[in-house]
């Protein structure tokens, strides 16, 4: 308490007057940087994410141009794997290095299409046309064409696929 009453008069003048009240001034104040602070710190938080999602992405998908360069050549060794004899020694050496390739490329993410005999998927699959077979249900692929190609869940090229009709 203090001893000079004209002290004690400014305070309620000031308080009736409707002056704001310096520690609630501060509290807002205090409150509003809390606040600022909170929203900086989930940005940095959103940043950090995205930086790690794009770097994720970046590393899935380095080889994507390498290994969509080396289509044609999976088109070429299966092209003369169908050419080769059965018990040619130049169709063992095809086999070896196609199983090879296919391993490289499968430890770095890429997976083969090879539906024949599964449903037609217009995501992975390009039907070029329809055709009747025996035993094979409609809708489902008799016949691929061209091999597709999937890295890491993103498609590379889609299979060259003959469907078969529904009745």
């Amino acid at each position: 308490m203090s001893m000079d009453p004209t002290q004690d008069v400014h305070d309620e003048t000031a308080a009736a007057d409707g002056a704001p009240d310096p520690v609630e001034a501060l509290r807002a104040e205090v409150e509003q940087l809390k606040a600022q602070s909170l929203i900086e710190r989930a940005d940095l938080e959103n940043q950090r994410k995205r930086l790690a999602r794009d770097i994720e992405q970046a590393r899935k998908f380095a080889n994507e141009r390498l290994l969509s360069d080396l289509l044609p050549v999976f088109d070429s060794l299966d092209a003369g794997l169908a050419a080769a004899g059965e018990a040619d020694a130049l169709r063992q050496g095809l086999e070896l290095t196609y199983k090879q390739l296919l391993k490289v490329a499968a430890d770095n993410g890429m997976d083969v299409l090879d539906p024949t005999g599964a449903p037609f998927n217009p995501e992975h699959h390009q039907a070029i046309s329809q055709g009747e077979s025996e035993g094979v249900a409609p809708g489902h692929v008799i016949t691929v064409f061209q091999k597709g190609y999937v890295l890491n869940g993103r498609l590379l090229r889609p299979a060259l696929v003959i469907v078969a009709k529904h009745d």
